[in-house]
């Protein structure tokens, strides 16, 4: 634990990760904000809903690297108080919008979304040693299933006894407050040794979007097109068993084995290379549609949750040291488009596996796209170091061998 007790005496550290928690778990919580009030407020069916969960999710993924360009040429402030007088804006008018401008609405609402995860992992670069760096995107990758285990189910709480647009109105709040508590505080996105190389200007794309880079990004959509696809294979398998009312203890069975396996990942003295983590985290999920009920079904999904963080926090790791302080935001922005891309399509695509088989085919389908989502970044990340990008990070020139996603072990 001394690397976390390090990790949090970083001047300012400790107040970003609890603002950028607020924020994070309230942002978590908006499609399901939104699920509520087109259905319960607007009176309209599942699929209406799910249109402006996809319009929001489009808008988030393409605004990722819009915005991170933005932070890297403008500043953080300005982007960020920017993206709050957006969201502001949009959900005070969520409850007065009819469905077509809804539809607009959350798209552009998503494409100026408060980047505080991005914003985040930034920082945390930027103010973390290569050494502390491992342990600090653990505690990112912790924050973000607390958020995920803690965002949705109280915004369902709140709709059993206040009105949906209250709920649109409480989430609103809750990212002004997040990105608000950000922007005061107002953390560095380059540490002081990368001024020079930043004052240089921003680097060709070809020169930092090599093999090494695109493996990277290619593991983070993976990860989450496996996530993605664990969420509803347990609601199918307990729905074939009667017991669905039992799949949120599920899941939170699993986000809370998920904290766990991040935080003691982040406590180990070495770290294993990316790609074998997604590689395990694969094929633990594999067997998992195995159990039949929701007993079963808890302990099975403990392996997948262990894994779960730890390879999250790796990938943003990864990422972060191979991105030129010129350009982090963007490529951070990139990382966050390509996990949004991931969580969009994993639903999709084991939805198809578990209508043409059975409902344990769709961990079976889940564990099958990581697995190869972690061979094709193993086998990019071992291509000739001539044909990609160096890493960059604070206090190094060059740090390949210790790059999680360039590790060939």
């Amino acid at each position: 634990m001394t690397g976390y007790r390090q990790v949090l005496a970083v001047p300012g550290m400790a107040p970003l990760l609890g603002v950028s928690l607020i924020a994070r778990t309230a942002i978590t919580a908006d499609v399901t904000a939104l699920t509520l009030h087109v259905v319960l407020g607007l009176d309209l069916s599942y699929a209406a809903a799910g249109g402006v969960a996809a319009a929001l999710t489009a808008g988030v993924a393409l605004g990722g690297p819009l915005l991170g360009r933005m932070i890297d040429s403008r500043g953080l402030r300005s982007v960020l108080l920017t993206t709050i007088l957006a969201q502001v804006v949009f959900w005070l008018g969520v409850p007065l919008l009819p469905y077509a401008f809804l539809l607009v609405a959350s798209f552009v609402a998503g494409l100026l979304m408060v980047p505080a995860q991005a914003v985040s992992r930034q920082a945390i670069a930027a103010m973390t040693t290569a050494q502390q760096r491992r342990a600090a995107f653990a505690l990112e990758s912790v924050q973000g299933e607390l958020s995920y285990i803690v965002g949705p189910a109280v915004v369902i709480v709140c709709a059993a006894t206040v009105s949906p647009a209250v709920v649109a109105w409480g989430v609103g709040a809750a990212i002004l407050v997040g990105g608000a508590g950000i922007a005061w505080l107002n953390p560095p996105m380059r540490a002081e040794d990368e001024a020079d190389a930043a004052a240089a200007g921003r680097p060709p794309r070809r020169q930092w979007l090599g093999t090494r880079m695109i493996a990277a990004l290619t593991m983070a959509f993976g990860t989450t097109t496996l996530l993605s696809g664990v969420d509803l294979a347990i609601v199918a398998t307990l729905r074939e068993a009667g017991q669905v009312s039992w799949a949120a203890l599920v899941v939170v069975v699993f986000g809370v084995s998920s904290v766990v396996g991040g935080l003691i990942y982040g406590a180990l003295s070495r770290p294993l290379p990316t790609w074998l983590l997604l590689g395990l985290l694969g094929l633990v999920t594999i067997p998992v549609g195995l159990a039949q009920d929701w007993p079963w079904l808890c302990v099975a999904v403990i392996g997948s949750g262990l894994l779960t963080a730890p390879t999250l926090g790796t990938v943003a790791d990864a990422v972060s040291r191979l991105a030129p302080p010129g350009v982090r935001g963007e490529v951070i922005g990139l990382q966050s488009s390509a996990q949004s891309a991931g969580f969009a399509l994993g639903a999709p695509l084991v939805g198809v596996a578990i209508d043409l088989s059975v409902p344990a085919g769709g961990f079976a389908a889940a564990g099958l796209a990581g697995l190869a989502a972690a061979l094709t970044g193993h086998l990019l990340s071992r291509r000739s170091p001539t044909r990609t990008a160096a890493p960059y990070h604070k206090g190094s020139a060059s740090t390949r061998a210790s790059s999680p996603a360039g590790d060939r072990r």
